[in-house]
């Protein structure tokens, strides 16, 4: 039994989601071996050679690799699928986009944000925005899942020597040619990383006073800022801080919440932070039921006074 992770990287390096679904392949039992399919990507399989108990990276480089296509990455999986007993991607944008694919082409039933490994057939995800755990078992002789990263300790980046293996490439997908992307740059820790996460919602009231109250709690401590939905769809927050449901799931080591109400997909993306911190003036507010630690007070005097305590 030996489970094979697709690896998310950047062509140099190997991002922190990857490290999760690792240790969820280890829990799996048997081997681990690692998909690396990049561009010029010898350096992203070499970091993937170092991770802790991964037993084998499998390094294939084509130029249909560079962006990360799903069509051609899809493909390629596919053509070494059936020597796994279990393929695992990240429940990210990218894993979401790639692992359907692999499912539907193997048909097999995909297992979507898993949580938990019970046993190497049988596995725990969260239903009804993460109020009840559904327990799936799966007969199929090819398991496909998406890990919930939250759910796993990330594996350790160093101390592994895995052996690198260079595979021929299936090629690329003449059906689909990647046009362009437009890349927010963002000076802060990567939300879904983040140990520290300061999140604004709809009490703000503005785009202007999002900026004006949440920005220099977030400086000073050195967080990534996030925000509801609602708070989102005003036009408060950019799109890709978005904390929720829908948006993304968190589990930092401190979650601040100010103003944010917390309506049940809000709570569904962060209720697994280690503290939380809640900051409304709605004493009845639902976030109150999750935090560790509540403020009864209006955001707009409480988080300047925090900012300048702090």
């Amino acid at each position: 039994m030996t489970s094979l992770v697709i690896a998310e990287h950047d062509n140099r390096s190997i991002r922190l989601a990857t490290l999760n679904a690792v240790t969820a392949a280890i829990q799996c039992g048997g081997d681990v071996h690692v998909l690396v399919a990049g561009a010029n990507a010898a350096a992203a399989a070499a970091a993937a050679a170092r991770i802790a108990g991964v037993a084998k990276v499998i390094h294939a480089d084509d130029t249909g690799f560079e962006h990360g296509l799903a069509e051609n990455v899809a493909a390629q999986v596919l053509a070494i699928a059936s020597s796994y007993s279990h393929i695992l991607f990240a429940a990210t944008a990218s894993g979401k986009n790639i692992a359907p694919r692999v499912a539907a082409k193997l048909d097999v039933g995909q297992i979507s944000d898993i949580t938990k490994i019970d046993s190497a057939d049988t596995f725990e995800r969260p239903i009804y925005a993460g109020n009840a755990i559904a327990t799936v078992q799966s007969l199929d002789a090819i398991k496909v899942l998406t890990v919930r990263t939250t759910g796993f300790d990330p594996a350790a980046a160093t101390g592994g020597s895995a052996t690198v293996e260079v595979l021929a490439a299936v090629g690329a997908s003449a059906l689909a040619t990647f046009v362009g992307s437009e890349i927010a740059r963002n000076d802060r820790p990567e939300l879904t990383a983040a140990k520290i996460v300061v999140s604004g919602g709809r009490a703000l009231g503005s785009a202007e006073k999002f900026a004006e109250v949440m920005t220099p709690l977030a400086d000073k401590l050195g967080a990534a800022m996030g925000a509801s939905r609602a708070a989102v769809d005003a036009g408060y927050a950019p799109n890709d801080w978005q904390v929720g449901q829908t948006g993304k799931i968190v589990a930092p080591q401190l979650y601040i919440a100010c103003g944010i109400s917390g309506a049940i997909q809000h709570l569904a993306g962060m209720k697994d932070s280690k503290v939380i911190v809640a900051i409304n003036k709605d004493a009845e507010a639902p976030i109150f039921s999750v935090a560790d630690y509540g403020l009864e007070a209006d955001l707009f005097v409480a988080v300047p006074e925090l900012v300048a305590a702090l």
